[in-house]
């Protein structure tokens, strides 16, 4: 199987895990976790495979679902343009300016 299908297969797997959990949420069993699919054994020591600086492939094994590791496909590092740090600080019912003077305040 080639790198994008494991992919592929691990991230159905794990769409899978989270319906069957849901299911068992909305009919409110508390008998502890329901039944999972059995992971996929190909799918076992598969590693991130996203290129490194250095322009060799990543050997992490530690897999988020979307079959990437933390380094290379974790959560978001927040917005890095003013144009973003706006529309974010719109979240707050602020604008940025507000926000940057309320810091700038406590410093």
């Amino acid at each position: 199987m080639t790198t994008d299908a494991l992919r592929k297969r691990l991230k159905s797997y794990y769409l899978q895990c989270e319906q069957i959990n849901a299911s068992h949420q909305e009919k409110g069993c508390s008998d502890g976790t329901p039944d999972l699919p059995i992971f996929p054994e190909e799918c076992r020591g598969m590693t991130c495979g996203a290129k490194t600086r250095g322009g060799t492939p990543c050997k992490r094994t530690d897999l988020l679902k979307n079959g990437r590791c933390k380094l290379h496909g974790g959560l978001s590092t927040g917005p890095k343009t003013l144009e973003g740090k706006r529309r974010s600080a719109l979240n707050t019912g602020k604008t940025y300016e507000e926000l940057i003077g309320a810091k700038s305040k406590r410093s």
